[in-house]
């Protein structure tokens, strides 16, 4: 059983069980997956007065996002236990040695962990690297999922399966965004920030 959980699972297994969410949530009363939204929830459910909120925080949290904060914090607790009980201590991350071999020759080497410690760690974020990628990267993502109404999951998972033009085309703007990012600014970006990281 332990092999089981703490081995990546195939696509062909996977993916069915992330598709098999969207009719759960329409059979359980019509939700919306996304995790996005969850955000604002979380700052929604803030004990301010409403006078004391911003507009865009001032809705019944508890009867929009309450089932929203709960699944995302199963997430959450999901990924610990996975992690501590079915992980391999000081494995690294889980990616193929052409994924190394590419990043190392960016600059990256540093692959304990989920995430390389050169850019994704409190001591980095003091860098260059570390700022540009986590802060600013950060911000634009944030930006980006409410310019588009939701975020990857939102769309490519409820959206999609909705039929909605919308979704499709925010989509298709994230990978095509995730393409010339991986492709064109990374390997511009990365040799120079990580030239002055640690």
């Amino acid at each position: 059983m332990r092999d089981l959980l703490s081995s990546p699972w195939p696509w062909y297994v996977a993916g069915p069980l992330i598709g098999l969410v969207m009719p759960l949530l329409l059979v359980v009363g019509g939700k919306v997956f996304g995790i996005s939204s969850s955000l604002r929830h979380m700052c929604a459910a803030l004990p301010l007065s409403q006078r004391a909120k911003p507009a865009f925080l001032r809705y019944e949290w508890r009867r929009v996002g309450a089932w929203n904060l709960v699944f995302v914090t199963g997430i959450l607790l999901g990924g610990m236990l996975a992690t501590v009980l079915f992980g391999e201590p000081n494995a690294g991350a889980h990616i193929s040695e052409a994924t190394r071999a590419h990043l190392g020759a960016l600059g990256v080497s540093d692959f304990q962990g989920l995430a390389p410690a050169q850019i994704f760690s409190l001591g980095a974020l003091g860098t260059p690297a570390g700022f540009v990628l986590v802060v600013i990267g950060g911000f634009l993502v944030g930006f980006g999922t409410r310019y588009a109404g939701g975020c990857t999951s939102g769309h490519a998972i409820s959206g999609l399966a909705a039929l909605q033009l919308p979704s499709l085309v925010a989509v298709l703007g994230f990978f095509a965004g995730g393409l010339v990012v991986a492709f064109l600014v990374y390997p511009v970006l990365l040799p120079l920030l990580l030239g002055g990281a640690p």
